[in-house]
């Protein structure tokens, strides 16, 4: 398969994402309507965020980025090819099956469809990276040869978002152990909580991979040079937050040194990326969609160390929740997704970049609205927010299938 099939693949990915975004936002306001008598279980959502936005987002552009940053090409073109529709069908069925009336073995085969994906994934890119596992090869041109240390630096980092994947996977089947027939006390697998497999998924495989290409990404886009000394402190702490935090979640001294670790890593990239908007001269719209990522991320970690240190607010997880995974995540997708594939490329209406920073700026808005009602306990502002983050999402989705539609 060419470089250029990996491309379409890795679109089909990126359109998937953009369908589950929506999907996530719909899930989201009708969770906040509960007078219309659709139950939204949290579960679902989450696993709309994370299962369906957030990872099929970064399967498809990490089969294009990382055999680059490597200097490699994919060794198993066919790989994104197998890998999408199990992605696809096990995160639809994964989401579908905590609703009311759906059977647990719709849940148990998506899960399987999930974790034959992963598998897919992970011996696709250990194959092209086997003979370089730690990047010491990063393809850099002379002309960034400055940016070489760096480059090697991040690139030690993939093989670490690799496996949490795997462990976040393997995590995801465990619930399912039963109906699959399977016995994980004979195998010696504990079953592991919701919140933790997210934690893994989110944190550990989607942030830590934003961290890593980040650091190659932004610094060409912008045209500009992070602080090494962030570099070398986001990198180890993101790397090592997630699992801390899936360990001692919601309880005592683990819990605190993971939320510290994270909010390191999750404040410290932001102002990396400060400091590199700073420095560009370049002004695009998905710059500033960056930009309010890694602003909705400061706030995300500074709720999860509220969490830590002062206790628990369960009603402001599903404001952290938003703010990383919608927020952090999700803005900072959105801006790189309008730089490799610009809106203003397209020919149908509304093709244009006032389009697309409407959209950035429907969810920014959106998400500060639906926090500020749930801090003051004003729902009737939270609804506003959703609504609003549910536009910004259309819209989004509506440009980039638009552009892929007319490609």
């Amino acid at each position: 398969m060419s470089a250029g099939d990996v491309s379409r693949w890795a679109r089909r990915f990126v359109a998937a994402s953009a369908v589950f975004l929506v999907a996530w936002q719909v899930a989201a306001v009708l969770a906040a309507l509960p007078t219309v008598g659709v139950d939204v279980p949290r579960r679902t959502r989450v696993t709309l965020a994370v299962y369906g936005f957030v990872l099929n987002a970064v399967f498809g552009k990490a089969y294009s980025l990382v055999p680059s940053y490597f200097d490699r090409s994919l060794a198993l073109g066919r790989a994104p090819g197998v890998h999408f529709p199990l992605a696809a069908l096990g995160a639809a069925g994964l989401a579908a099956e905590p609703l009311p009336g759906v059977p647990e073995v719709v849940g148990a085969l998506g899960a399987l469809c999930w974790a034959a994906g992963v598998a897919v994934f992970v011996v696709a890119l250990g194959w092209t990276l086997r003979d370089d596992p730690t990047g010491r090869e990063t393809g850099t041109s002379d002309a960034n040869a400055h940016r070489r240390r760096v480059d090697r630096f991040a690139n030690a980092f993939v093989p670490v978002v690799l496996a949490y994947l795997v462990a976040g996977t393997a995590a995801t089947l465990t619930p399912y152990a039963g109906v699959l027939g399977a016995d994980l006390a004979a195998v010696g697998l504990p079953a592991v909580a919701f919140a933790r497999t997210a934690h893994l998924l989110a944190a550990g495989t989607a942030a830590l991979l934003l961290f890593a290409v980040g650091f190659r990404l932004f610094p060409r886009f912008l045209v500009a040079s992070p602080p090494p000394t962030l570099v070398a402190v986001v990198l180890p702490a993101g790397a090592l937050g997630p699992a801390v935090l899936a360990l001692g979640l919601y309880d005592g001294w683990w819990f605190r040194a993971g939320a510290t670790l994270e909010a390191l890593a999750v404040v410290g990239f932001a102002l990396a990326y400060a400091a590199l908007f700073a420095r560009s001269e370049r002004r695009r719209v998905g710059f500033y969609a960056v930009l309010a990522g890694v602003t909705a991320g400061v706030l995300g970690v500074a709720l999860g160390l509220h969490f830590a240190f002062s206790g628990v607010r369960f009603e402001l997880v599903e404001a952290h929740l938003r703010l990383n995974v919608l927020g952090f995540v999700g803005l900072t997708i959105v801006g790189a997704t309008y730089q490799f594939y610009p809106p203003t490329v397209g020919s149908f209406p509304g093709a244009s970049d006032r389009t697309a920073l409407a959209s950035v700026a429907l969810v920014g808005v959106g998400l500060l609205a639906e926090v500020g009602g749930t801090l003051v306990g004003a729902p009737t502002a939270s609804l506003a927010g959703r609504a609003s983050a549910l536009a910004g999402a259309t819209t989004f989705a509506w440009l980039v299938l638009g552009v892929f539609r007319e490609r």
